[in-house]
């Protein structure tokens, strides 16, 4: 067993299991009295960080259902628990571990991976052995256009994420006297599904407008340099940049910024929370403007966390260090509050009966409503934008939901 391994075993609520070692087959489907969900998910590697903040999400939810007396089916009242593998951050061994979990384990319900790559390597095999997935981490919309019938997810797809600066960029310039058409854009992507799909949404929003890109770059992934482009941002003078590249490159992207001194009006960029920005680089990161799942202000509410802020307090009060909850925590946790309710609905451990109670999935939680399209995604929560301000992240459009006003121009 390996030393990351041990220590894994030890950080979960649920069950850690150790990926790297034979062990003899577990009817995971449901023993005794308790139900058995199954993760491969990234705990190592490049997408560590996001893999434990949705892995504290996924036990938040476990640990809360369970103290509430648990999910009812047939009469009788069931715990849950996950057996977790770790993914390495790498697609094959994700597809690897599915096999693994499905055929040595005997798990027959499934939380997803983290990220859209890791997710598109599931994705097939869960299908092909009709297992549900309700997934929370991986958002690239190709995930739900290719006829998958087996998985379900709760966020909202990646080409909404900074589609939302795009209208807000146009209202600020209506505000200002200015025709949206006017407003100049400079857009830097990682090269990987995910980011590419934020710069689709993006595109499309454009056209709505009639706005154009003055720099449309495509950067290498696992993202460590935007000297170049930054330099064309200095000399350009866009009125917004828009930027993605997963936790690194926000990172990235928030030093370089500061270190070579860049003005722009509006910032927008994913990933801000996850990256830690303003613990790394303080100040500098004043007004840029995040996309979030989910944040504490909102009106959300549902029966196992109540409201979104009772849930920031929860989830504060179980897991140290956090200053602010990460989405991916919070999407996580609700994942296994749909599984509790299919269960429920469906009155039944069949996957197939459960996988249709998941199909006509409509509630409210904490996170905000949950309801499936045909092809899986969620269609029922909108992103919202939050703005970093002093250090805090303060919601600022749309502005149906903001709770503070937008800081324009960035200082």
């Amino acid at each position: 067993m390996t030393v990351s391994t041990m220590f894994l075993r030890g950080l979960t609520f649920g069950v850690a299991a150790a990926g790297l070692i034979a062990v003899a087959p577990a009817q995971a489907k449901v023993e005794g009295n308790t139900i058995v969900l199954g993760s491969a998910i990234s705990f190592t590697g490049k997408y560590s960080t996001n893999g434990i903040h949705a892995k504290n999400g996924y036990n938040l939810g476990v640990k809360r259902i369970n103290e509430m007396g648990g999910v009812k089916v047939g009469g009788k009242a069931y715990k849950l628990k996950i057996i977790y593998y770790d993914d390495e951050s790498t697609p094959l061994r994700t597809a690897q571990l599915a096999e693994r979990l499905i055929k040595q384990d005997g798990v027959k319900y499934f939380l997803g991976p983290y990220s859209s790559a890791t997710t598109k390597a599931l994705a097939p095999i869960t299908e092909k052995y009709k297992i549900p997935m309700v997934e929370a981490e991986g958002a690239s919309r190709s995930l739900f256009n290719k006829g998958y019938k087996y998985i379900f997810a709760v966020l909202s797809t990646s080409e909404q994420y900074l589609a939302s600066s795009i209208a807000l960029a146009a209202e600020i310039a209506k505000k200002n006297g200015k025709d949206p058409s006017s407003v100049k854009v400079a857009m830097a992507f990682e090269n990987d599904p995910f980011s590419l799909d934020v710069r689709a949404g993006v595109l499309d929003d454009m056209k709505k407008f009639g706005m154009k890109a003055v720099i449309d770059d495509k950067l290498p992934r696992d993202l460590s340099d935007m000297a170049a482009t930054l330099t064309k941002v200095k000399a350009l003078r866009p009125d917004l940049l828009v930027i993605s590249g997963h936790s690194k490159g926000a990172a990235t992207a928030a030093r370089q910024i500061a270190e070579m001194k860049i003005k722009v009006p509006m910032i927008a960029m994913t990933h801000c929370e996850a990256a830690k920005i303003v613990q790394k680089f303080g100040a500098s990161t004043n007004d840029y403007l995040c996309p979030t799942q989910w944040a504490e202000t909102l009106s959300y509410k549902g029966a196992a966390f109540g409201t979104a802020g009772e849930y920031d307090k929860l989830f504060k009060k179980t897991f140290k260090g956090y200053k602010n909850v990460p989405y991916q925590s919070a999407q996580a946790t609700a994942a296994v509050l749909v599984w509790k309710d299919a269960f429920e609905r469906a009155n039944s451990f069949d996957t197939e009966k459960v996988r249709v109670a998941l199909t006509k999935t409509n509630m409210k939680t904490f996170y905000g409503n949950i309801k499936f399209s045909k092809g899986g995604n969620n269609i029922a929560k909108p992103m919202v934008l939050r703005q970093i301000q002093n250090g805090e992240f303060n919601v600022v459009a749309p502005s149906e939901w903001a709770s503070h006003k937008v800081n324009w121009p960035r200082k």
